[in-house]
């Protein structure tokens, strides 16, 4: 049985912010989704978080909590697939310092992500579209055709 804090510290506080260099808003954010994961999965299994073995991770519980986001949490799609990302994150990482693990990280990287709608702009301020108006250059042969389109 595999430690699983073991690993998250070191993916949380060093591999992500050092050799990666993500933002600390994406540090935080993807330590807030192993919070939520750690603490689903130990209710599931009605132990503490620190008692949590990597093997209990598995793709069904993955699911399970990635619907239960959705569901007794109200997140949208668009949240549900940034946690999913941030945990198909760890389990790359996982990958290549775990290899009794790798038929788990590759069900786990196999967890298709929702369809979620585009969103559309509304509307442009003033300020807005003519920002857009002045980017073609219309001393140009190019520029007044560019510009009549926008």
């Amino acid at each position: 049985m595999t430690n699983l804090a073991q690993f998250l510290s070191v993916y949380l506080r060093e591999y992500l912010p050092m050799e990666r260099q993500a933002s600390l808003h994406t540090c935080e954010t993807y330590a807030y989704t192993f919070q939520l994961l750690v603490n689903y999965a130990a209710k599931q299994f009605n132990i503490s978080p620190s008692q949590l073995t990597l093997e209990q991770l598995t793709v069904d519980l993955i699911v399970h909590f990635l619907n239960f986001l959705g569901t007794e949490r109200g997140n949208t799609a668009r949240t549900r697939n940034a946690r999913c990302a941030a945990i198909k994150a760890f389990f790359k990482y996982l990958e290549y310092r775990n290899v009794a693990a790798l038929e788990q990280c590759r069900q786990i990287s196999a967890i298709p992500v929702k369809k979620t709608d585009d969103r559309l702009v509304n509307f442009l301020t003033a300020g807005e579209m003519q920002v857009l108006l002045d980017i073609p250059d219309i001393h140009t042969s190019s520029g007044i055709p560019d510009r009549a389109m926008i």
